[in-house]
This record gives C-alpha cells, sequence and structure tokens, in this order.
C-alpha cells in the first residue's frame, strides 16, 4: 500500500485499549467467579485469539458493541479443549495461557501462525517444568506447537535470565495452581499489568524489588475493567505530531504506566513537547497527551528504561532517523526474538530511504538529520514495522510503500483512518 503525505496533524483521538490489558482482562475474567464487564477492549487479531482459546474450553464470551462479557468459572472451571488452540500471531497469548494450562489436569496443545512458530518458548518451558509441569516442543526446536500436561504444581523462586512480562506473568499464573508461594526475580523491572491486576481481581500478589511473589489457590472474582488507551499504539501519532511542522494533537485516556512510559521520556530527552493533562489512577494510571511539533536530537537509550519502550523502538528508530544528530540504542537484543527481527528489519528498510544506521547485536547507532526519500519497505507482516513506516512515508520524499501493510490489524485496526483523520 501506498502511504499518503501528513501536513499540519491537528485533532483529538481517543486510542484503542492496551492490548497486553484486554489479554489480561479475559483470562482472568475466565478464572475468577461470576461475569467480567470490559469496556474499551481492544478488538485485535491478537487479543480476539484470546478469546477464542477460552471459548475452546467452555469460557462464554459475548462482545457486544461497547463491552466483552467473560462468564468466568473460577480457578478450576476450564474444561479440555476438543481442538488444539490456535493463537495467531499472540505471543502474549501463548506464553501466558501455557502458565494457566500448566495448572489444569487435562492435556492441551497450543499452535499459531508462522511467526508464532519461531519464536522462543524454551523461556517458559524452563519455569514451568521446574513447577511441575510436562512440556513438549512438537519440534522439539523450543518453539510451538506445544503440548502441556499440567497438574500438581509446586512453588518455587525463579531467577528468570529476561526481563520479559510475558515470562513473569506465566510464572505467576501457574503460581495460582502450586502447593506453595511462587516468585520471580527479573534482571530489570518489566511491565506490571499482570501484578495489578491479579490484585484487582483478588489473588494475593506483592512485589519487592525486581521480584514478584504469589500466594496459591486465590479465590478470583469478577469485576468491572475499564481498558486504558495503550501506549504503544499511541507512539505513532506521539512521533507524527512531534514530526510534522505546525502538527498539535491531543491523545485522549493513554495509559503512563511508569513501567510502560519509557517513550514518553525518550521524546523529551530528544526534545520533544509532550504535555501531560488530566493525569489520574483508576487501577492504571493514564493521562491526556497533548503534542506539539518539536526539533528533536539524538539521544542514547540503553539500561533499565528499556523494557518499558521495547515494543515502541521501531517508531523512535524512524524519529532518531529525522532527528538531528546520533541517537544510540543498546540492551534491546529482544528485538530480535519479536513478530520479526526488528533491529534488522529497521536497519535494512531505513537504509532503504537514505538513512544511515548500523545493526548492532543488542540495538542500533542513527545517523539522524540526513534527507530520507521513500522506498519500498518489507513489513515482514509485523505490526509496529508497518504502522513505523506509514509515519516515515508520511514525511519522507518522495513515495514509499509498504508491503502487508494489513498486518496492522494484529493491534490497530482502524490505525490509517485515525492517522488520516488528522489531516
Amino acid at each position: 500500500m501506498e502511504i499518503p503525505k501528513l501536513n499540519k496533524l491537528h485533532g483529538k483521538l481517543t486510542i484503542p485499549g492496551d492490548k497486553s490489558i484486554s489479554h489480561r482482562a479475559v483470562m482472568f475474567g475466565a478464572l475468577a467467579q461470576g461475569t467480567t464487564r470490559i469496556t474499551h477492549f481492544l478488538e485485535g487479531a491478537d487479543c480476539l485469539s484470546t478469546i477464542s482459546c477460552f471459548q475452546a474450553m467452555g469460557i462464554h464470551i459475548q462482545k457486544n458493541k461497547d463491552e466483552v462479557l467473560v462468564e468466568g468459572k473460577g480457578l478450576h472451571g476450564l474444561q479440555a479443549p476438543l481442538d488444539i488452540l490456535d493463537v495467531g500471531n499472540s505471543g502474549t497469548t501463548t506464553r501466558l495461557i501455557s502458565g494457566i494450562l500448566a495448572g489444569q489436569d487435562f492435556t492441551s496443545r497450543l499452535t499459531g501462525d508462522a511467526s508464532i512458530c519461531q519464536r522462543p518458548m524454551g523461556r517458559i518451558i524452563t519455569p514451568l517444568s521446574l513447577m511441575g509441569a510436562q512440556i513438549t516442543s512438537q519440534n522439539q526446536n523450543g518453539c510451538a506447537p506445544l503440548t502441556i500436561q499440567g497438574g500438581h504444581l509446586h512453588g518455587i523462586h525463579y531467577q528468570s535470565p529476561v526481563a520479559s512480562a510475558q515470562v513473569k506473568s506465566c510464572v505467576l499464573l501457574a503460581g495460582m495452581y502450586a502447593d506453595a508461594p511462587t516468585s520471580v526475580t527479573e534482571p530489570v523491572l518489566s511491565r506490571n499489568h499482570t501484578e495489578l491486576m491479579l490484585n484487582y481481581f483478588g489473588a494475593q500478589v506483592t512485589s519487592k524489588g525486581t521480584t514478584a511473589f504469589i500466594l496459591p489457590q486465590p479465590d478470583l472474582k469478577a469485576r468491572y475493567i475499564t481498558v486504558p488507551g495503550d501506549i504503544s499504539s499511541a507512539a505513532y501519532f506521539i512521533a507524527a505530531g512531534l514530526l510534522v511542522p505546525g502538527s498539535e494533537i491531543l491523545l485522549c485516556n493513554v495509559g503512563i504506566n511508569p513501567t510502560r512510559d519509557g517513550l514518553l521520556h525518550v521524546c523529551q530527552a530528544m526534545g520533544g513537547d509532550i504535555t501531560l493533562l488530566n493525569v489520574r489512577n483508576d487501577g492504571e494510571p493514564t493521562a491526556d497527551l497533548l503534542i506539539k511539533s518539536s526539533s528533536l536530537h539524538g539521544t542514547e537509550i540503553k539500561g533499565e528504561i528499556i523494557p518499558t519502550l521495547i515494543d515502541e523502538i521501531p517508531m523512535i528508530a524512524v524519529m532518531a532517523a529525522f532527528a538531528e544528530g546520533t541517537t544510540v540504542i543498546r540492551d534491546a537484543a529482544e528485538l530480535k526474538v519479536k513478530e520479526s527481527d526488528r533491529i534488522q528489519v529497521m536497519t535494512d528498510n531505513l537504509t532503504r530511504m537514505g538513512a544511515d544506521v548500523e545493526a548492532l547485536p543488542d540495538g542500533m547507532i542513527i545517523h539522524g538529520g540526513k534527507p530520507l526519500h521513500g522506498a519500498t519497505i518489507d513489513s515482514h507482516k509485523d505490526h509496529r514495522i508497518a504502522m513505523s513506516f506509514a509515519v516515515a512515508g508520511g514525511i519522507c520524499e518522495g513515495s514509499l510503500t509498504i508491503t502487508d501493510g494489513e498486518c496492522v490489524n494484529i493491534s490497530y485496526p482502524e490505525f490509517y483512518t485515525d492517522l488520516y483523520s488528522l489531516l
């Protein structure tokens, strides 16, 4: 698809619901007693995969115009699925549901699309096996398809080698079914939506430093969940508002959880004009973001901030290519095992546009300020790559085309409509 030009973006948008929180609301609602009501749920392909998996295990889930209703059956109410569970393209579904399935007294099988079947699942197979689950990688490569025989789990303390909310959440969810408390320590704190929401549903989860603890066999109760706007989806509009001259955009009800808000700190370090308005906290902190066009400059991004913006790095790389000076991104090797190898894909595509980019084993060095021109961009069917280059294509000289640009449906089906509504 060919990308239109962006000029003087103005207007107000309500960003779709947070993908991470939408997934968890359905999962935890299914394990609670009673009916959980979810508003502002993200109806992207990934979250719909989560719904279909729990429907296949006997959970009645109704999608109405303004809400999703999940009729939970309690911690031990899931039924053995009659067929293999299809997680689609969703890594969150795969890893979190594996923790839940590890606690069931039946055998289940998981698979997904070609991308999911290449993503590393050894990082959850190891702790779940230590807890007593039997997990087999069908192709013996540490990836999906997976077969999981659960039940009779033991509480453990797991020292995770990676800072990953998906790994942490998987172990904590399995810990609900264990015979003793379970804890997870990460090298750096990852997003904490699981800890916050499990407590909201009635579990006993505590945190100290980079360690999260959960007590077994909680009595989860249905709740009302309002999903905040996804800061990862807001990232593209933040970048567009900063980069397109004469722009001013108001993004409403965006989640600003401190374990997710690294993008805002990086934008401000680059000279971006971002003002937080109407800050509030209803379980998850949110704010309205006022974005004004700015002259950006390079910065250094590394260390503890990386887990708080890992999904936004493709968009940050585009911003860096348009900014003056050099931006260095390190400690982000996790990008290599996302929906695509985002380090290599971003380097290749930005280079096609005339940018000066060097790939590193754990990041990139981007010498910004060079004139960028249109090109044919290979999205590798990665939604975050496609959305990042939609912004780049709206600013660069000449025509830019994105292959498989419709992959944005994974997380943001209305992305192009919302972006061009600001013209």
